[in-house]
């Protein structure tokens, strides 16, 4: 089996600093006058909601949910697996799930049918990156910080095997020669 390591950095993180910055001002006008529910995505979305949540100058509460889609050594989607539902009563409230990455739309997809069976005042998106397969597949998300090629990346809360969360810049998976 070819060992992965994390090689050429895409997002360096005074870039990543930078939009997450953009992002927390376009979330915050967006729900001006209106309290909102965040709910990050464990675990891969919870770095990246962290630095997100603190940029936000609005009423806001925080749930969290964990999903599972690249189990271990997966570097392709296996598909979506619930482990952890969000636990605060959302029903009238307006809801933000706050993700890592936009590639299949699975995951986004599964938690938003969740939370609007739950009687969601609204329910909107954030995601750090946005992979190429998805927008020529039409998916979309309501605040999208990067478009980047189909490639596996790792770093800023993003894992290959359960490691590589801690890297504080988004870098591209490779083969070890």
């Amino acid at each position: 089996m070819k060992k992965l390591l994390p090689g050429k950095v895409l997002l360096p993180r005074a870039a990543i600093a930078r939009r997450v910055a953009g992002l927390g001002q376009q979330i915050a006008d967006a729900y001006a006058g209106h309290e909102l529910v965040i709910v990050p995505l464990l675990t891969g979305g919870l770095i990246f909601a962290a630095d997100l949540i603190r940029r936000l100058p609005i009423k806001m509460r925080l749930d969290v949910a964990a999903v599972s889609s690249y189990p271990g050594r997966a570097i392709r989607s296996r598909g979506v697996t619930i482990v952890l539902p969000p636990q605060l009563n959302i029903r009238r409230r307006h809801v933000l799930i706050v993700d890592d990455i936009l590639d299949s739309g699975r995951t986004l997809t599964a938690m938003q049918n969740i939370l609007r069976r739950r009687q969601a005042a609204s329910v909107k998106t954030c995601v750090l990156l946005r992979k190429e397969q998805a927008r020529r597949a039409g998916l979309w998300a309501d605040f999208v910080g990067f478009d980047i090629p189909d490639v596996f990346v790792v770093g800023y809360g993003m894992d290959f095997n359960h490691l590589y969360r801690n890297l504080p810049d988004v870098v591209q998976l490779r083969t070890a020669r």
